[in-house]
């Protein structure tokens, strides 16, 4: 039977921060304008941290069932591949922050706008557009992320709608100089999650590929940083002319 920690381990609570980190940049541009709110940022925090779980556990999931994840994984266990949460309770887990991540959005739409109809459209057909995302990346008789299309996902969850979405949320408006950043930060996520898949890669190449792998991945991810800084310089400087 499966406990707290178990559950725990497949929450994945060390990918939450770099999801959160473009609802911070968001919530930063926002506030570089003078518009930021407490409230509307906790459910920004709260919805997003709904959403990776409920991807992460489609993930623990999804490659079990599709055989991705086996016995002779290397690297960590995952949940359901060793056994530790049956198959069924994690699919309810997965309904249930399904309708958590849905319900949060929800609450985030109505302190940020009010009842603005054409508004509640747009982003709930987003917010199911993101729980779909999360739960099809590798669940699903069609999972998309064996298809090389996870960095198109990150792109337009994590950094259009992410950044972007949260800087409106905040000023009710857009302005072109927000999607740098939200570019900017596709390329340190893309970076960051491509330079942790490289570690195990142990049973499709060998250990001299592996090396050469894990160079590039980091060498991708200074680079990643090093656009990021650059970015935000630029943005502040935009801002500091009035741009």
């Amino acid at each position: 039977m499966s406990n707290f920690k178990d559950w725990l381990t497949a929450a994945r609570p060390r990918t939450l921060p770099l999801s959160l980190a473009c609802i911070g940049m968001g919530a930063f541009l926002a506030a570089s304008v003078g518009k930021f709110d407490t409230t509307i940022f906790a459910l920004c925090v709260l919805t997003t941290v709904f959403l990776q779980i409920l991807s992460n556990f489609s993930n623990d999931y999804g490659d079990t069932v599709h055989g991705a994840d086996s016995k002779d994984r290397e690297g960590p266990k995952r949940a359901v591949q060793s056994g530790a949460i049956s198959a069924k309770s994690m699919k309810n887990a997965i309904t249930l922050f399904s309708s958590l991540s849905f319900l949060a959005g929800l609450s985030l739409l109505w302190v940020s706008f009010g009842w603005n109809p054409a508004v509640f459209v747009v982003f709930i057909l987003l917010g199911l557009l993101s729980i779909y995302a999360a739960i099809t990346y590798t669940s699903g008789s069609r999972p998309y992320g064996y298809a090389g299309l996870g960095d198109l996902s990150v792109l337009i969850f994590f950094g259009l709608v992410g950044v972007v979405g949260t800087y409106f949320l905040f000023t009710k408006s857009l302005s072109w100089t927000v999607f740098l950043p939200s570019i900017l930060w596709l390329v340190f996520r893309s970076s960051a999650e491509h330079q942790q898949c490289s570690r195990y890669r142990i049973r499709q190449v060998s250990r001299k590929k592996i090396c050469t792998s894990k160079n590039w991945q980091t060498k991708g991810c200074n680079l990643s940083l090093a656009a990021a800084h650059h970015g935000i310089a630029f943005q502040y400087n935009l801002h500091a002319f009035g741009v």
